[in-house]
């Protein structure tokens, strides 16, 4: 293996690391923050595919610190809905422009600051229960095209009275869940291989420490700064998409 190559996986390692610290103190959002960064050094085409199969390698240590506080209430009408998303985005993850779903997501979540009045407000709409069947339909369609669609969840949570580690765990599992069949599509489809999976196993590596890191930050800080770190993400996040997208 070349010296530039082990420097371009121990980079990888590190951004994985530092993303995933960032995901857990604000909910989601580290992998998201790694959308324009991949582009660039592996294309449009391979953003997705790494990203989730990053996901699905660092998720389990996520769910295994934050298994007490996963409301399976949600989960059991997220992620059959899910699921059938998943199956619809990979079919049209080939046939559709991928740019144009970034940056619709980028102003939604740009939006988010207003709509929570600068995390002032703790909740800016009403969500009732039976929402999470259509959402999980609609983010496991979308997060099959683009990849890392983290924080675009995180205003549902909060709108149902879910915070810090409920929040995160809720959605990790979720996530997990779907992610199996994320990958089998993307096998299917030829869209994950050869040097793809090196570059997503280091990642998820990587993630996996920074959950780690991150659920020990996470139980210093209040529920009022985590829900400012949130909406803090998903401007930053939002507002990166579309610079990436622009450019």
């Amino acid at each position: 293996m070349a010296p530039d190559s082990i420097l371009v996986y121990i980079l990888v390692f590190i951004a994985g690391t530092l993303a995933y610290i960032v995901s857990t103190l604000s909910g989601g959002g580290g992998a998201l923050i790694l959308v324009p960064i991949a582009r660039y050094y592996l294309g449009t085409g391979a953003v997705a595919p790494v990203l989730n199969l990053a996901n699905s390698i660092g998720q389990p240590f996520r769910v295994w610190i934050f298994w007490k506080s996963i409301q399976w209430h949600i989960t059991a009408r997220y992620v059959p809905a899910g699921i059938l998303g998943v199956l619809l985005g990979g079919w049209l993850f080939s046939h559709l422009r991928l740019e144009l779903i970034e940056v619709l997501l980028g102003i939604f979540l740009v939006s988010t600051i207003f709509q929570y009045r600068f995390g002032k407000k703790e909740r800016s709409f009403r969500m009732p229960i039976k929402w999470f069947i259509p959402l999980g339909f609609l983010i496991g369609l979308i997060s099959t095209m683009v990849g890392a669609v983290g924080p675009v969840l995180n205003p549902f949570y909060l709108n149902h009275g879910i915070e810090k580690q409920e929040l995160i765990a809720t959605k990790t599992v979720n996530s997990f869940i779907l992610g199996f069949m994320q990958i089998g599509t993307y096998v299917t489809l030829g869209s994950l291989r050869g040097e793809l999976w090196v570059y997503g196993i280091v990642l998820g590596v990587g993630a996996a420490i920074g959950n780690l890191i991150g659920k020990k930050l996470l139980n210093r800080i209040s529920s009022r700064l985590f829900r400012v770190l949130v909406i803090a993400v998903m401007v930053i996040s939002g507002v990166v998409m579309i610079i990436s997208i622009i450019i």
